[in-house]
């Protein structure tokens, strides 16, 4: 099963996002023709285009592509996984890691899979408010655990370079289904992973 909905962006639609990069260098000032900018636009658009690759995906198609059935009902945790983001409010970067856990009812998925979900929901125009919640979300409708966990920390340099500029600060969400939403199996995963968080 692909895990893609498209393959790549059409010519024209690079050749658009090129001319828009063009016009917004331009309006700032630059000379788009010199030297060290000449190819910048065509660069950028690439660049923007493997950023947000996730809206090309599909989160439930890459869980789907290897599920399994398995008895093991124990706590499955995929932590440090390393996501690279965009925030929607003023398309700087946020980066950070999850820790996604689950309880097993009947299904399994293949590890990486974990980590490719996280990197679908990355990898476009987020706040991570919205995506540790899509995360658990499609895990949830797509395997039928008997739980999810999702933590996210990250660092917006929406935050560092502009605005407040505060430097150190972390961000951190979570978010919890089924047999997490107990104190106990929350108190476990957040132990698991407390190593981790800062």
């Amino acid at each position: 099963m692909s895990y893609k909905k498209k393959e790549e962006y059409s010519q024209a639609e690079t050749e658009s996002l090129i001319n828009s990069y063009r016009s917004i260098i331009t309006e700032l000032g630059e000379d788009v023709e010199r030297e060290g900018l000449h190819k910048t636009p065509e660069r950028v658009a690439k660049a923007m285009q493997y950023l947000t690759q996730g809206y090309q995906m599909d989160a439930r198609a890459i869980l789907e592509s290897a599920k399994f059935h398995e008895t093991y009902s124990e706590m499955v945790i995929v932590k440090d996984i390393e996501l690279y983001s965009m925030c929607e409010h003023h398309m700087l970067p946020f980066y950070g890691k999850a820790h996604v856990a689950y309880i097993p009812n009947g299904y399994i998925t293949g590890l990486s899979k974990i980590a490719r979900v996280v990197d679908c929901y990355a990898r476009r125009l987020q706040v991570q408010e919205r995506m540790t919640h899509q995360v658990l979300d499609v895990i949830q409708e797509t395997l039928n655990p008997l739980g999810v966990a999702v933590v996210i920390e990250a660092n917006h340099l929406c935050m560092m370079m502009r605005g407040v500029q505060k430097q150190n600060s972390v961000t951190t969400t979570s978010a919890f289904s089924g047999q997490f939403q107990n104190n106990s199996t929350r108190s476990e995963f957040l132990r698991l992973i407390s190593a981790d968080l800062r």
